[in-house]
């Protein structure tokens, strides 16, 4: 992947201190422009070079300020990164605020992704289906410079804005490497407007929120906050919500690929009488308490503000309450506002010191070589998302290094220079085929590791090699002529005599190498030539993945990347999308029809998800799992390719798209049910060593063209813990609406995790809902509470889905939702293992194809009017199920996992 970097040179950084340090670039104006409400001046990004990037006007009618619907967009096909190169001051915090419009003007274009980084860290993924699109980042400056980047997957990169703000407030940070992602930042009380600067001299957008309608409104427009040490503006501070029991907020919707989060709340008194110990409450974030008795006042201080800051670990959603510690307490609990961040860990970066090193000698060449294209190229960091062109890198010690330096060829001319030697860990230098004069800097005998320089063909530089060069352990100077004969000016040099003897024979032998190697490849590729007409599958690799695994060996294929582009015709047609990456539609030489899944740069499923798809797919085979067919590991790809499913999956099938939408009749769901779970149940008894998928799903079920049912996705499986094994504790994997409680809260991993979710999606089957849904009335948003009462009570014909009502035999239903509902069971002592899942859904089967089978005979003859409309199956009547003794310690309750005691 080639990184090239759009620079901005900060020429106008003066026109900015009027804003404390403010930086904010409006892409493409024509002119400075000074915003009439905050007084901002905006600098353009335009005295950059015409040639990077092209102007698009992009207004639209919700944008009522045509002077800010511009955007730079980046569109050479063979770029795929851009960064924008600020300057910066080491050791403060910033916030960095990057604003993209899209309109009309690209409608003809196919869709955009691309994400957006702050140094090699991604924190967010733009897509053009929004019309406009914030992402603000807050990070600590560990150097001079940061690059604001723009890492393109497909269609166009495009940028309108970029925001610079120092931050002197010390709460975003407590000494840990990260970066955070805003998610929000809410003015609580506030029922009106949104605050930034000059209100808030950071600059930071604090919004209202017109839905919180529930608790009363508290304000005071008389405080006096000089003894509260704090930059959060006072007009944010001087309104709350408060209520005498319970404040709750909820965060729905959040990214199901990042668990970890920063929350903070602000708190400030705004009734004057009250004391220390008069309004006392306790802080939990999703059902977890974080703060005991948790007083605003209990200081010490006369300040009557306070911030609390938490990190949590969530999936897909956020649930705080704020709970009245006990009823002898005076007053219920109050906030001010709350901001809330995604913590991203720092992506590596290069090493402080050769970022610079490589700076100063990118600006040293760039003088003696001004028209010089590759090194325009030379932008961002020298190592991430990929090295610049000549450069390599290594890793050590948690941060790249720059270890080879090749500039052979680049037309270069001037003396070498000298900073060369700041690269500490180079271990080659290739300056051959250049124009470089003068001599060999005596500074390069300081690089310690360098084995290799190679000074050939530069007619204009004296090769009279510095002694303590030759006098080097260990290091080969080649300095040929451009004939390839040594350099006569230097025959004294007795090193220089050895290796020009030593090439002459290494080269003999190479020629001779070389011919047979040519003669045997053009004999291949006349073959190939002849005997196909598409491209070859290389390397298929037999993969052993445990010790404790059977001695099957699966081919799995090493497919080439140009291979991928080839059959998907360059990613023509996606199908799907989901945490790994895009999914397209390819078709094989031999007409098969395949499934491509691409992972993006900004997947949390990276790596490790990925290796592990491939070798637990190269392992285990069955009818009812989706075979892995082969993968592509090339240029920073992971590709993995599997069969085309032609009809979807379970959860396209039941509520999914309109489009993918099909009625599925009884005996057909129920043949679907026990296909998955004939497929689960291969994977927990695998070779006595049980298979976790941990991420059973009804979109991860999928269907073949006879609606055969195949569990899909193994990118979070893992062989359940044994006795003796370290960390069985594993970090909690799945889905929201199908997680298993007790997992959640004891990260305890068992095959009763799967047995749980597969327990949803039979609920899922049986009524054709979504397990978890927000816009349904409050006791309808987890499937499972919503269904449990009404299958003890024996009222399952309320909640079977209305398409299959008449057309389900009773008994065979029953047998499916008693078993669903002991699946559900909070405790994994309670649920039945998968074999005797599968053994009571093919009991079901079954009945409903015997009952089948004979309500056709009788139609057929007209026996008791059941041809002329009447309901096909009677139902049986049950007792209410008796109910589940539970031990003295319980589990957090499904409903205190997946949704909150109140909405927002």
């Amino acid at each position: 992947m080639s990184l090239v970097c759009l620079v901005v040179l900060l020429v106008l950084i003066h026109r900015a201190l009027a804003q404390q340090g403010f930086l904010s670039i409006h892409c493409c104006a024509i002119k400075n422009i000074t915003d009439p409400v905050t007084n901002i001046t905006w600098t353009s990004d335009e005295y950059l070079p015409k040639a990077v990037g092209t102007c698009e006007d992009v207004s639209f009618p919700s944008i009522s300020t045509s002077r800010y619907s511009l955007a730079r967009v980046f569109s050479a096909d063979n770029q795929n990164s851009w960064c924008y190169y600020l300057q910066i001051v080491q050791g403060q915090d910033y916030l960095v605020r990057t604003t993209f419009l899209y309109g009309p003007v690209f409608r003809s274009i196919d869709e955009t992704l691309f994400n957006i980084s702050i140094g090699s860290t991604s924190i967010s993924q733009v897509n053009s289906s929004l019309q406009s699109f914030v992402a603000e980042g807050i990070f600590a400056a560990t150097g001079n410079n940061v690059n604001i980047c723009l890492v393109k997957e497909k269609g166009n990169a495009y940028i309108s804005m970029i925001e610079l703000r120092p931050l002197n407030d010390k709460i975003y940070f407590d000494g840990d490497s990260s970066i955070l992602k805003l998610v929000s930042r809410v003015d609580l009380g506030n029922e009106k407007t949104s605050y930034r600067y000059p209100v808030d001299p950071a600059d930071r957008i604090w919004d209202f929120d017109p839905n919180f309608t529930r608790s009363t409104s508290l304000n005071s427009f008389n405080l006096n906050l000089q003894d509260v040490n704090t930059s959060i503006p006072l007009q944010v501070l001087q309104t709350a919500v408060a209520d005498d029991k319970l404040l709750n907020f909820q965060l729905v919707n959040l990214d199901i690929s990042h668990e970890n989060y920063l929350v903070i709340l602000h708190f400030l008194e705004l009734n004057p009488d009250i004391q220390a110990g008069q309004r006392i409450f306790d802080i939990c974030v999703n059902g977890e308490k974080k703060s005991d008795r948790f007083d605003i006042l209990k200081s010490g201080k006369p300040s009557r503000y306070k911030a609390f800051t938490v990190k949590v670990k969530a999936n897909g959603f956020l649930n705080i309450s704020l709970i009245k510690a006990s009823n002898t307490v005076q007053y219920g609990p109050i906030c001010n506002a709350y901001e809330i961040f995604e913590v991203h860990d720092i992506d590596v970066e290069t090493i402080y010191r050769d970022v610079e090193a490589a700076s100063q000698l990118k600006n040293v060449l760039v003088m003696e070589n001004p028209g010089n294209q590759r090194l325009r190229k030379w932008l961002g960091d020298p190592c991430t998302p990929s090295p610049w062109e000549g450069l390599d890198c290594g890793e050590r010690n948690q941060t790249l290094i720059i270890t080879k330096l090749n500039l052979s060829s680049m037309g270069l001319q001037g003396p070498v220079p000298d900073i060369i030697s700041d690269l500490k860990d180079l271990t080659e230098l290739d300056l051959q085929n250049n124009n470089f004069s003068g001599s060999i800097p005596e500074s390069l005998a300081s690089l310690k590791h360098l084995s290799k320089l190679s000074i050939s063909c530069n007619p204009q530089l004296n090769s009279q090699v510095p002694r303590n060069l030759t006098e080097k352990k260990n290091l080969t100077i080649d300095f040929q002529g451009c004939d390839g004969q040594e350099d006569p000016e230097s025959a004294d040099s007795p090193q220089r005599s050895v290796y020009f003897i030593g090439g002459i024979a290494g080269g003999s032998v190479a020629f001779a190498l070389g011919l047979g190697a040519f003669l045997t490849c053009f004999y291949k590729r006349t073959r190939q030539h002849n005997d196909t007409t598409h491209l070859v599958v290389k390397n298929p690799v037999y993969l052993m993945p445990n010790m404790d695994a059977p001695s099957v060996k699966l081919i799995v294929q090493c497919f080439p990347l140009k291979y991928i582009e080839s059959v998907t015709c360059n990613y023509k047609t996606m199908i799907g999308e989901g945490g790994f990456g895009a999914v397209f539609r390819g078709t094989l030489p031999d007409g098969e029809e395949v499934a491509v899944k691409v992972r993006s740069a900004t997947s949390t499923q990276g790596t490790r998800e990925f290796d592990n798809e491939v070798t637990l797919l190269s392992t285990v085979r069955n009818e009812n799992l989706v075979p892995l067919l082969g993968y592509c590991c090339e240029n920073d790809q992971q590709i993995l390719v599997y069969p085309f499913m032609s009809n979807g999956s379970l959860q396209d099938r039941l509520y999914g798209e309109a489009a993918k939408r099909k009625i599925l009749d009884w005996p057909t769901r129920l043949s679907i049910a026990l296909g998955a779970a004939t497929g689960i149940m291969y994977l927990h008894n695998f070779a006595g060593r049980c298979i976790i998928h941990r991420d059973i799903k009804s979109s991860n079920i999928l269907l073949d063209h006879s609606m055969c049912a195949k569990v899909a996705d193994f990118g979070f499986s893992k062989y359940a813990p044994q006795e003796g094994d370290s960390g069985a504790s594993l970090e909690v994997r799945g889905t929201a609406g199908y997680l298993d409680p007790e997992y959640y809260s004891t990260q305890q991993l068992s095959s009763k995790s799967d047995v749980f979710s597969f327990g949803v999606v039979l609920l899922e089957i049986v009524t054709g809902r979504e397990p978890l849904n927000i816009q349904r009335p409050r006791n309808e948003w987890s499937l499972v509470e919503w269904a449990k009462p009404f299958i003890r009570e024996s009222r399952i014909d309320e909640i079977v889905d209305p398409s299959i009502k008449g057309g389900y035999h009773a008994e065979a239903m029953w047998r499916v939702v008693e078993t669903a509902l002991v699946c559900l069971e909070p405790f994994s002592t309670y649920r039945p293992n998968i074999t005797d899942i599968v053994r009571e859904l093919e009991d079901a089967l079954i009945i409903e194809n015997n009952a089948s089978e004979y309500m056709r005979s009788i139609e057929s003859i007209g026996i008791g009017g059941v041809g002329n409309g009447s309901s096909r199956y009677l139902s049986v009547e049950r007792k209410p199920l008796p109910p589940i003794q539970s031990p003295i310690e319980p589990s957090p309750s499904y409903s205190e996992i997946l949704t909150a005691p109140q909405p927002r």
